[in-house]
């Protein structure tokens, strides 16, 4: 693979600038390959991606690494809407015209992917994993997303995104930029796998007990976890800067969530019990369109004989939810969502919400269901699996199988499988429905066992896996 190709300036010429649009794609993108795997300058590819940006009208604090995209829209505002959907094919790019736009998408693009995956090395601060998560907002509207929707944050509402290509050698500017939406799952845990990263290299403890410190913190899926495992190790004000983070992280995914479930209602309208005759049951159409024979053309007035209303009654059977969560290492990302999903059902009228959290021990937290900060400071993130434990506590929940859905959500590596397999056929035989569910995650990532997977298509309950919004979906369809 060759290096672009570049007209070369004499001592008074400044630096060389390429010859073409396409070189001057190139340039930027082969600025950025160096800088991703080398953090030592290349000076010849610097001078060249300084004298592009300059020519193309960009200010060249993109091309400054200690810079945050943030930073750059702050001194340079008109920038901020460009961001939005850069990397997202643009169905207008047709011929000569987009060759210069080109030019800029890539610098632009060059500018973000660089702050996002390129970390370094060494303890991480407060201020730079702020300044990280705030760098990978801005890669995920590039994306066509919300920022936080990739990474699992506050559940993925925004839109599919796709890429503009980072090849340097491409197919030709004229060319539109290759869908990349096909990579969105593999992008928002490579994204969450990087915040992780850099929560670990923080000294988080020492941030912590800094109420200045702590109080730059943005919660995410990665700190919440790590604030989980340490929090037994943390007092004094470090415990009270990581619930309030805690606190915060709750908040924020339940309003997200909450705007997915509050249309459930729970039971049939009972037409066997007379509607209220009160002026907000009016069915004002139903009205006008029976009493029609009673127009007076003439008079041009319509005489009422009859009003009907809308029956609002419904059958109050209640029904029983029982949530059965892994709580081992690879299901962190499910229990905090899960939680949070079962406090918002358990606040919903006529369900009767059951949680249960299992490792190798099973914990009854439905005294807690209705408050999932309270329920994630009862966990006990890590160690095996053993499903049998639960099982022991959920099957004397189900007292009447047609009114009861079970969802079960792991990851179903288990050491007991035909046991604990023959349990869950059995509550499926019983009448109650049983979801199991391999991953709830905004990212929609999740290894499931194969053995169970194929176990559970042949039983008719097939895994649910991806995300969030699907289990979302069957439990307003089962409480409807």
């Amino acid at each position: 693979m060759s290096e672009p190709s570049v007209v070369q300036g004499g001592a008074e010429d400044g630096p060389p600038v390429p010859d073409s649009d396409e070189n001057r794609r190139q340039v930027l993108y082969w600025r950025l390959l160096a800088r991703l795997f080398d953090p030592e300058e290349q000076a010849s590819l610097e001078s060249a991606s300084v004298a592009v940006v300059e020519d193309i009208g960009l200010p060249v604090a993109l091309l400054d690494p200690a810079a945050s995209v943030d930073s750059v829209v702050q001194r340079h505002p008109e920038l901020a809407a460009e961001f939005d959907g850069l990397m997202t094919p643009d169905p207008d790019a047709d011929g000569e015209r987009d060759r210069a736009a080109e030019v800029r998408r890539a610098a632009l693009a060059s500018k973000v992917l660089l702050n996002v995956f390129s970390t370094g090395n060494g303890t991480v601060t407060a201020e730079q994993l702020t300044r990280w998560q705030s760098d990978a907002g801005w890669l995920e509207r590039a994306l066509g997303c919300r920022p936080g929707d990739l990474r699992g944050g506050r559940g993925r509402t925004g839109r599919a995104g796709a890429g503009g290509g980072v090849s340097p050698t491409g197919t030709g500017v004229g060319t539109p930029a290759p869908d990349l939406s096909r990579l969105i799952p593999e992008i928002g845990p490579e994204l969450g796998s990087i915040e992780a990263g850099l929560v670990r290299r923080m000294h988080l403890r020492e941030v912590l007990a800094d109420p200045a410190l702590a109080s730059r913190l943005t919660p995410s899926m990665s700190l919440i976890e790590q604030l989980l495992r340490d929090k037994n190790n943390l007092s004094g004000v470090a415990l009270a800067n990581a619930k309030a983070l805690i606190r915060r992280y709750v908040d924020e995914v339940t309003e997200v969530l909450r705007t997915q479930v509050e249309k459930a209602s729970v039971g049939e309208l009972d037409r066997s019990v007379p509607p209220k005759r009160v002026f907000r049951n009016l069915d004002l159409d139903r009205t006008i369109w029976k009493n029609l024979t009673n127009w007076d053309p003439e008079e041009e007035r319509l005489y009422v004989d009859r009003l009907y209303y809308r029956h609002t009654s419904r059958k109050t059977t209640p029904q029983r939810l029982i949530v059965v969560v892994d709580q081992s290492g690879s299901m962190v990302d499910s229990m905090v969502n899960c939680t949070i999903l079962a406090s918002i059902f358990a606040g919903l009228p006529k369900v009767d919400v059951h949680l249960i959290a299992y490792d190798t021990q099973a914990l009854d937290l439905t005294p807690w269901a209705h408050d999932p900060f309270e329920t994630l400071l009862r966990t006990q993130l890590g160690g095996g699996t053993d499903g049998t434990v639960a099982m022991a506590l959920a099957q004397p929940k189900i007292t009447e199988p047609r009114n009861t859905v079970v969802v079960w959500i792991s990851d179903f590596y288990e050491w007991r499988t035909d046991e604990l397999f023959e349990s869950m056929a059995a509550i499926h035989r019983s009448g109650a429905k049983f979801i199991p569910v391999g991953s709830v995650t905004s990212s929609g990532r999740g290894s499931v066992n194969p053995w169970f997977r194929e176990k559970f298509k042949d039983l008719g309950t097939p895994v649910i896996s991806g995300h969030i919004k699907k289990l979302v979906h069957e439990l307003k369809t089962f409480l409807t």
